[in-house]
């Protein structure tokens, strides 16, 4: 295969820099653009199609797009992939995949820096508007996510991977030439992307195909429209067919048969821990079958916490729990869906707490007024409204009380921002989780900060993200060692949400995930397999040691 560098001079990658936030201001130019674009979208009915070798292809067996808060609004129609769809996909990767691998890399390179500058100016507003229609995101939210770090997923990548292939071994004196070549897997990978995040699902795809893997991509059939989107702006990019090859489709199917392909080498995962851990016993089950083992690296679920510490700021505790537990209405992996706090504290915390839910708008999110949209679909709406009908019904008994709660799901999966109080620190909320705007708080006596690190570290099997509150420093490093495994992010005075491409490489372990660090090094070096080769310069002529004289 071709070397990764150029054979005429080396080309260093342009620094990155993280792409700013645009603020969509009243009466700015950005905010008047994607408003028109939210109306183009909004009047017109689009069929997706699935994308194979480059090619459109239409099956006649549809899903039916729609807003979750408006579910009676469609914005389209996906056709989706049955076994000759997802057959022709494998043959279509496996068939790209030389040609591909020996693209010098600055050409590759070359085709991601080219989609970060698409989207940063033309398809930015596409991306936004699709992703706050089609998955009820606000425009900051929505900004944050299919614009800002999916702009700092292609430029950063691109420089990691630059230095991975800078890193080689020594060659101690003049006779051998030691090297490494970083060649991509044995096999295609399969991307399997959730419906949250934009830049997520792109990433997905895009960071294997950044070390020469080719892709089959199964996208969230609740984030369509967006998906869409992204495989024009690979194809706007210059993306060969074939890389990434896009099959919607059911997931019983598609997933089966994709991982029952000899040829699978990797699999790059964000969802439910249960869909990861059924992926997982597939791997395990076709073990024999496969030409070598296949990577699998996912980031799952999360039951995110915040601990306060008596000596917390009530002034920072309290708008870090309104973000970090209602952005996005609560459908971030990092949300912040448990916290434990003080006795002391509460009585003033539960005020501000209260203060703001009341405050926050929900609906639409054309209108740029609501902090929240509606949750993705009915069976979330199912799960949230469940959850607390029940907490309702044990108030008196292991809840004390509940806050806001209010569910609705005549026009839109609307689920009112809700904390509920318990006395039980293992109350089904306190540790399963969610994945809705819902923030479950146990009160817990001042002085027992030190059991309560423990309590919080054991009570649930996930440690993605979490948080610490104190101004007492002694509380901090108390906290930072005794929640060491509880999170793979995590947060001192500042919310669990919010990782940021070159900042905090994200990523956590136990039910979790493989906690391989999306946004950083660490997840790009899983897409690669290094070649050692050592050249001799001036190989021995005679076959004796001197020690047998």
């Amino acid at each position: 295969m071709a070397s990764p560098m150029s054979s005429l001079g080396s080309s260093p990658i342009p620094t990155p820099a993280n792409e700013p936030v645009r603020a969509y201001a009243p009466g700015s130019p950005e905010r008047a653009r994607l408003e028109a674009e939210l109306d183009r979208q909004l009047g017109a009915q689009i069929e997706v199609p699935l994308v194979i070798n480059g090619e459109q292809l239409r099956t006649g067996t549809t899903q039916t797009m729609v807003m979750p808060h408006d579910h009676g609004h469609v914005t389209g129609t996906c056709h989706q992939a049955g076994e000759a769809e997802v057959a022709k996909a494998l043959q279509a990767a496996k068939d790209a995949a030389p040609g591909w691998a020996a693209m010098p890399w600055e050409d590759r390179a070359a085709i991601f820096l080219r989609a970060a500058r698409l989207l940063q100016d033309e398809f930015r507003d596409r991306l936004n508007a699709s992703t706050m229609l089609g998955q009820s995101k606000t425009c900051h939210q929505a900004e944050i996510d299919a614009a800002c770090e999916l702009v700092d997923f292609f430029r950063f990548n691109v420089a990691y991977v630059e230095r991975m292939y800078a890193e080689q071994p020594q060659s101690p004196g003049s006779a051998v030439w030691n090297r490494l070549e970083y060649r991509p897997l044995d096999g295609f990978v399969f991307a399997v992307t959730p419906f949250n995040f934009t830049s997520i699902a792109a990433n997905l795809c895009a960071a294997p195909a950044m070390l020469g893997n080719t892709v089959i991509w199964k996208p969230a059939p609740t984030a369509l429209l967006s998906s869409h989107y992204l495989m024009e702006l690979f194809a706007a990019a210059g993306l060969p067919p074939g890389v990434i090859n896009f099959i919607p489709g059911p997931a019983a199917q598609v997933g089966a048969q994709v991982m029952g392909d000899p040829d699978l080498a990797g699999v790059h995962f964000t969802g439910s821990t249960a869909t990861f851990k059924l992926l997982w016993k597939q791997a395990a089950d076709n073990l024999d079958r496969y030409r070598s083992y296949p990577r699998i690296v996912g980031e799952t679920g999360g039951k995110d916490f915040v601990v306060a510490h008596p000596s917390a700021d009530l002034e920072r505790l309290a708008p870090a729990l309104l973000r970090g537990a209602f952005e996005y209405q609560g459908q971030k992996c990092s949300a912040a869906s448990r916290a434990y706090i003080p006795e002391s504290l509460w009585p003033q915390l539960r005020e501000r707490l209260v203060a703001g839910m009341e405050a926050m708008k929900m609906g639409d999110p054309r209108d740029f007024s609501n902090f929240l949209g509606a949750v993705i679909d009915d069976r979330a709406y199912a799960k949230h409204a469940a959850a607390i009908a029940e907490a309702k019904a044990a108030v008196g008994g292991a809840v004390t009380e509940i806050l806001g709660g209010e569910c609705d799901d005549a026009k839109g999966y609307f689920v009112r921002p809700t904390v509920i109080v318990t006395t039980d620190p293992r109350y089904a909320t306190m540790v399963e989780e969610l994945f809705g705007p819902i923030l479950t708080v146990f009160v817990y006596p001042d002085a027992e900060f030190g059991p309560i690190l423990e309590t919080c570290d054991q009570s649930t099997p996930y440690a993605l993200t979490g948080a610490i509150f104190a101004e007492d420093r002694k509380a901090v490093v108390q906290a930072v060692e005794g929640l060491r495994f509880a999170a793979g992010n995590f947060y001192i005075n500042d919310k669990p949400t919010g990782a940021v491409v070159g900042q905090q490489p994200f990523g956590g372990s136990r039910a979790s995930g493989t906690n391989d660090k999306a946004g950083s090094m660490w997840n790009l070096i899983r897409w690669a397999s290094p070649r050692t080769i050592k050249e001799n310069l001036a190989a021995p002529k005679d076959w004796r040691y001197p020690f047998l004289g």
